[in-house]
């Protein structure tokens, strides 16, 4: 599993190639929440996400890399490794679904990599970028089931950690699992419960941990382009299974609603995926008990302005 050791020697490693994004504390009044928040804005990471970090963190440490890189994406990992293959000078292919935001996928291509759009979801995305690795020998760069991806997703809550020590909560939005599996694993034993919050039409966490595996889930809803993984990772779900103990489900429209309040409120425009954490707090989803200290994972911002401001 995953180690604070492995996250501390990311964080080290990627240090070069990334933004410590910032954290901005509101009172509850700010966005009319139950009690106040510390958002980390991942939505100011180089490529738009916090999916920067384990794209960094994974070809740092690829041989293969030297023959370019592939990769499959519903978008924000593949601007992602697109953007750390340019930094490094490696040729990259993404592979990315037909639900992949238009927004995201011009910003694969202005990083500079060659973008194959087709199929329905990110699994079939992903089964032709597997196909295509396998004639040309590349690296691969999962979009959330492999240990160094874990490890540099990580990295956001080691830097949560160091400037709100203290934290009771944290709230993260969950997809195929990447950046709650490094919460988790930064969190692990220190008494900060993490709480995994995803979209009814793509429940894959809240499925799995109900099944007590990895199964496949439904994909749909406002937030797909971004958290619409079939499946949760076998890595992370270890790690749920351990360490999480709550995993709440927001409605497409309690999402729309975080990402206007946090239009109104701080002017920060956060896709669908990137709100769907704070949807939890404002829409009672989950419900903080008396004195919680809560951090919220703001985790992209890839979309078209006026589809927040609009």
């Amino acid at each position: 599993m995953t180690t604070r050791a492995e996250i501390e020697a990311a964080a080290a490693r990627i240090a070069p190639h990334i933004r410590r994004t910032p954290v901005l504390h509101l009172p509850a009044e700010a966005l009319g929440a139950p009690c106040g928040a510390a958002l980390k804005l991942e939505t100011m990471q180089v490529s738009g996400s916090f999916k920067a970090r384990g794209a960094f963190n994974a070809l740092l440490q690829s041989p293969a890399a030297a023959a370019g890189v592939i990769a499959a994406s519903g978008g924000n990992h593949g601007a992602a490794v697109a953007h750390a293959a340019g930094a490094l000078g490696i040729p990259a292919e993404i592979y990315v679904p037909a639900i992949a935001a238009p927004s995201k996928v011009a910003r694969i291509r202005e990083a500079g990599a060659v973008v194959v759009q087709g199929g329905a979801t990110y699994a079939e995305a992903f089964a032709a970028s597997e196909a295509r690795r396998a004639e040309t020998g590349a690296a691969s760069v999962h979009a959330y089931d492999q240990p160094e991806v874990l490890a540099g997703q990580g990295t956001a809550a080691r830097e949560l950690e160091a400037d709100l020590p203290g934290l009771t909560h944290v709230l993260v939005a969950v997809g195929g699992g990447g950046l709650i599996g490094g919460t988790a694993a930064w969190f692990a034993g220190t008494g900060t419960e993490v709480v995994a919050v995803e979209p009814e039409g793509c429940p894959t966490l809240h499925t799995a941990l109900r099944a007590g595996m990895p199964v496949d889930a439904p994909v749909g809803g406002l937030a797909a382009d971004s958290l619409g993984a079939r499946r949760v990772g076998s890595l992370m779900f270890e790690l749920a299974r351990r360490e999480i103990r709550e995993s709440v489900l927001v409605t497409d429209e309690a999402i729309r609603d975080a990402q206007r309040r946090l239009w109104s409120a701080c002017r920060v425009v956060a896709e669908p995926g990137g709100a769907a954490a704070l949807a939890a707090l404002l829409s009672g989803a989950w419900v903080p008990p008396a004195g919680a200290r809560v951090g919220v994972l703001v985790c992209g911002g890839n979309c078209e302005p006026g589809s927040v401001t609009g």
